[in-house]
């Protein structure tokens, strides 16, 4: 019994060590299918939320899938983060974009420690997220052409600040995109995504798009169809 608890106080320490080594506080769902290089997915959470949202859906990801939950950089009270700042006062989300680009770049930096810590396939891998997750999946795919192979957007939106950055190239061409909205939201409108939409496929990129008669939330359906865009993505 004791060397049981010694054993898992000692795993309890090595895995808070790596945490902390890690750009990102993060949760993790390893595989349950075993591979030597298993596709990845990092999520990533809207403002106000935490890493604990959307890992509750971790275990109706594909049982090959390495699945991981990132936490924003920014605490806004106790369990609440986000990745940047956002002011909804003129009823236009006005963003903080040095907040946003420091998250973006950090992003990109846990993509690069997630490989080389879990070994995962560099061609099977995808950043999803939820709202302001979802915005961030955008800036860093689009900003960094052949970092992953897809995005999952749901409810979010394509910031006109990024758009500059991104340059046509093969490997932008060749990202992988899901985009799921609801018609009735009022806080991030219906009209980002279809606005995403077009922005996209004018760059050559044909995302798989989806509407309901939702507000800004998370249906059980939206996650229906991003698994299986994910599933047959990810072969």
């Amino acid at each position: 019994m004791k060397a049981t608890l010694t054993l898992l106080l000692t795993l309890m320490t090595m895995t808070l060590q790596s945490q902390e080594k890690a750009s990102l506080h993060y949760m993790v769902r390893e595989p349950k299918i075993k591979t030597a290089h298993p596709p990845a997915i990092i999520l990533m959470h809207g403002v106000g939320s935490n890493e604990h949202d959307l890992f509750s859906l971790a275990d109706q990801f594909p049982d090959n899938f390495l699945v991981i939950s990132a936490r924003g950089p920014l605490t806004l009270s106790t369990g609440r983060y986000a990745w940047f700042h956002v002011d909804f006062a003129t009823g236009k989300p006005v963003i903080n974009f040095e907040e946003q680009e420091k998250s973006r770049q950090l992003i990109a930096k846990f993509v690069g420690e997630m490989k080389a810590k879990y070994s995962f396939d560099e061609k099977n891998i995808f950043l999803g997220g939820f709202s302001q997750g979802g915005i961030m999946s955008y800036s860093v795919a689009l900003s960094n052409p052949g970092l992953v192979k897809g995005i999952a957007v749901m409810s979010g939106r394509l910031l006109q600040e990024i758009r500059p950055m991104v340059q046509p190239s093969k490997e932008l061409k060749k990202l992988k995109v899901f985009i799921s909205h609801g018609i009735e939201d009022e806080l991030l409108t219906i009209d980002y995504a279809r606005d995403a939409q077009q922005w996209l496929e004018n760059k050559g990129i044909t995302p798989e798009y989806h509407e309901y008669y939702a507000a800004h939330q998370l249906l059980p359906q939206m996650t229906t169809d991003m698994l299986k865009w994910l599933r047959k993505t990810s072969i």
